[in-house]
């Protein structure tokens, strides 16, 4: 396949690095052409040769337009969307230059380079997405239809100028992310959990769940993952609150942390999780990978979806029955949502201390409601007291994070868990934010210590902890204005 290509033709390992690079100015202009009337039947794909177009009607958005679902429908129908980036680079090469000689259309180097280039783009999935997935500063992208797409920035929506042709070409690029995850989705099985090969969650359904067409969504990691001090210098949380939750972590109490959807959880679990010792060893049960750990004795543990025949589920529940053999120091659970909740309550019970998992929650107290709840999902018949023993005597502290209206990130709360007082489990607060009014859209506020020492001092302080007491002193000293 490569024997064909001209000298100045871009080598796969050059068109692949561009393709993952700097798509903006490329599809710029390919933006700029969606404004052409496109008919929807050119996208329909078809094994037969392409009908020969008047030479004036062979533009680079007509050959294109014309091309692109017959591409695809031979990659499917011949089982090339699972090959590699490379593989399918070349594949894209080859099937250009076969269809340019049978229609004996007459490109030069340059707009041969750049349709291969569009094709390429196509078949490896995300479309007219690329300079969106291309952006560090995009943590979401949710497609509501082909002309609706918007991206979070900096915590808030905003939408964007990029455009799907119509609601047959969202559907191609959703069933090729489908494809190469080895995941079906179609009128029968219309809503997909997926991810991506750079581990983005994309979550896509088609009509008649949604009605209204097509839509898509994609959670973002960055390729970096933010530290501790980065979140203190964002305002994220003083530095009383990170010097006293690393030496939590480091001399093993229980940690769980709660919030909303895009609240941050996982970036402040893995904040959290760079004060565990290197000595230890970890083991991470996720349903997408997301954690990047500093530890070199981690092993990962992540979830499995039924295939297309609906079977071969995995669950965390599973995997953290299976990580308790696999002699963990620490494990840790990417969010608890269901009956794992017992299991890992059984384990922070029975020597793994010092073990951290994320739940979704609007405030601790509900955190704990919730946990309770989560339980019961495991279809063990305990009485709510059981239960709440179990929780108390398991989890040390609940450290919560907001998204606040500003967009911004920040820990609001941090409470220890110190018993229970009849049925009810007691709660005091060791840190809290305390807003102050917008000051130009951005919220004021300060984080600062309740006056409360934690009654875990004195466990840590045995554990060989320093524990100085200005970290919990309520003045001006300890306040951090954000």
């Amino acid at each position: 396949m490569s024997e064909g290509r001209s000298p100045e033709s871009p080598s796969p390992g050059d068109l692949r690095a561009r393709l993952r690079g700097a798509m903006t100015r490329e599809y710029a202009s390919w933006e700029q052409s969606q404004t052409q009337e496109v008919s929807r039947t050119s996208f329909r794909p078809s094994a037969a040769p392409l009908p020969p177009a008047p030479r004036t009607e062979r533009s680079s958005l007509d050959i294109t337009t014309r091309l692109r679902a017959r591409l695809v429908d031979e990659l499917t129908r011949t089982g090339r969307l699972e090959a590699s980036d490379d593989e399918i680079v070349e594949l894209v090469e080859e099937f250009v230059a076969r269809v340019l000689d049978e229609e004996d259309i007459a490109l030069n180097d340059r707009e041969r380079g750049r349709l291969v280039e569009t094709l390429s783009e196509e078949a490896l999935g995300i479309g007219p997405l690329a300079p969106l997935m291309a952006d560090p500063a995009v943590t979401d992208i949710l497609v509501n239809g082909p002309g609706r797409v918007y991206v979070e920035r900096g915590g808030r929506l905003e939408p964007t100028s990029i455009a799907f042709q119509d609601d047959e070409h969202l559907v191609r690029v959703i069933e090729r992310i489908a494809a190469r995850a080895n995941r079906r989705i179609d009128t029968a099985q219309p809503m997909a959990d997926l991810r991506l090969p750079d581990g983005s969650r994309v979550n896509a359904t088609l009509p008649p769940v949604s009605p209204d067409g097509p839509t898509l969504s994609i959670r973002r990691f960055g390729r970096r993952r933010i530290r501790a001090l980065e979140l203190e210098a964002t305002g994220a949380m003083s530095t009383a609150m990170r010097e006293f939750l690393h030496s939590v972590v480091e001399h093993r109490q229980c940690v769980l942390v709660s919030g909303g959807t895009g609240a941050g959880k996982s970036t402040l679990l893995g904040a959290l999780a760079e004060a565990i010792p290197m000595t230890e060893r970890v083991v991470t049960i996720e349903d997408t990978l997301e954690l990047q750990l500093d530890q070199e004795h981690v092993v990962r543990l992540e979830t499995r979806p039924p295939n297309v025949e609906n079977t071969g589920t995995i669950s965390q529940r599973e995997l953290v029955v299976n990580a308790l053999r696999m002699r963990p120091d620490r494990i840790i659970l990417g969010e608890v949502r269901a009956g794992e909740a017992l299991d890992m309550l059984q384990a922070m019970n029975t020597g793994h201390e010092g073990s951290l998992s994320t739940i979704h929650a609007n405030s601790p107290r509900d955190a704990l409601a919730r946990l309770e709840t989560l339980v019961l999902m495991a279809g063990v018949d305990l009485p709510s007291r059981a239960i709440r023993e179990q929780i108390v005597s398991a989890v040390d502290l609940l450290v919560h994070v907001e998204r606040c209206q500003d967009g911004r990130r920040r820990i609001t709360y941090v409470a220890e868990i110190t018993g229970l007082e009849g049925d009810v489990p007691l709660l005091q607060e060791i840190y809290r934010f305390e807003t102050a009014g917008f000051v130009d859209g951005r919220l004021e506020g300060v984080h600062t210590a309740t006056g409360i020492v934690p009654r875990c001092v004195e466990t840590l302080k045995a554990r060989g902890a320093e524990m100085p007491m200005a970290w919990f002193r309520r003045d001006a000293e300890a306040m951090t204005r954000v």
